[in-house]
């Protein structure tokens, strides 16, 4: 894959003041990394270019990014298989796909991602805001991630779970990446589409769906006049406070 920065196996590594303009595909790879400090980035792209993530993290653990600045054609952050304890905070995202947990399981792979924190992060006009994405037919598990004090400004899909991620096929395996511990709190802001909140999480080999769910201080408009906001769950469980807007009353205990 084209990228315009690639560390794999770097441990202790510090990235900090740098500008990423127009890479091929993706801008930052990080994998098989431990102990990584990245900071005060400016990355950017056309909202229209194909497959050029902000950064993308893959098989690495105690990663921490902060105050950056980044704007592509596809996710500001990916958060990849086998990725533990990952920090975002302070960073403005827009134009992009949001910030990710995923893809994962794609071609039937075992894949797990835990302990990951989103905070403090500003979602201008992307085509989705927190996101957790999973392939149909992989496996593993995704659980304790934490999605607090982030601003929509007029994102779409501002807050989603999709395990039929792609795919969509009839006859495709479901997905039995296990979701749980996910919780959001302090979401708020302006949603380009009426449906702010989807969980389509499949029930997989457990029948569980996603488990441990928990959404509180969650203010979700619809950003143009006279249009309300829902939310959508599918397989979906775990708690919503009554003062959350849109209601998550389709969220099961």
């Amino acid at each position: 894959m084209l990228q315009a920065l690639y560390f794999n196996n770097c441990n202790r590594l510090r990235l900090s003041k740098l500008r990423h303009l127009n890479s091929a595909k993706n801008h930052i790879g990080i994998s098989a990394s431990n102990i990584v400090r990245i900071s005060r980035l400016a990355i950017a792209a056309p909202g229209d270019s194909p497959n050029t993530d902000g950064i993308d993290i893959s098989g690495s653990s105690y990663v921490r990014v902060r105050d950056t600045v980044i704007g592509t054609g596809d996710d500001c952050i990916a958060i990849n298989g086998f990725c533990s304890h990952v920090d975002v905070a302070r960073v403005a995202c827009g134009p992009g796909h949001g910030i990710s947990v995923g893809s994962l399981g794609e071609d039937g792979a075992y894949q797990t991602v835990s302990d990951v924190r989103v905070a403090d992060c500003v979602f201008n006009r992307t085509l989705s805001g927190a996101r957790i994405k999973t392939w149909q037919g992989g496996s593993g598990y995704v659980k304790n991630v934490t999605f607090e004090r982030l601003r929509m400004i007029d994102a779409g899909n501002p807050i989603i779970i999709n395990q039929d991620y792609v795919n969509n096929r009839t006859g495709s395996p479901p997905s039995n990446i296990q979701i749980s511990d996910v919780t959001y709190d302090g979401v708020s802001g302006t949603s380009s589409v009426p449906r702010a909140i989807y969980f389509h999480c499949e029930e997989g080999t457990s029948g569980n769906g996603c488990d441990g769910i928990v959404l509180k201080d969650v203010h979700i408009a619809a950003a143009a006049a006279g249009v309300e906001t829902y939310a959508v769950c599918v397989n979906a469980h775990g708690t919503s406070t009554p003062s959350n807007f849109p209601s998550v009353s389709c969220l099961a205990p």
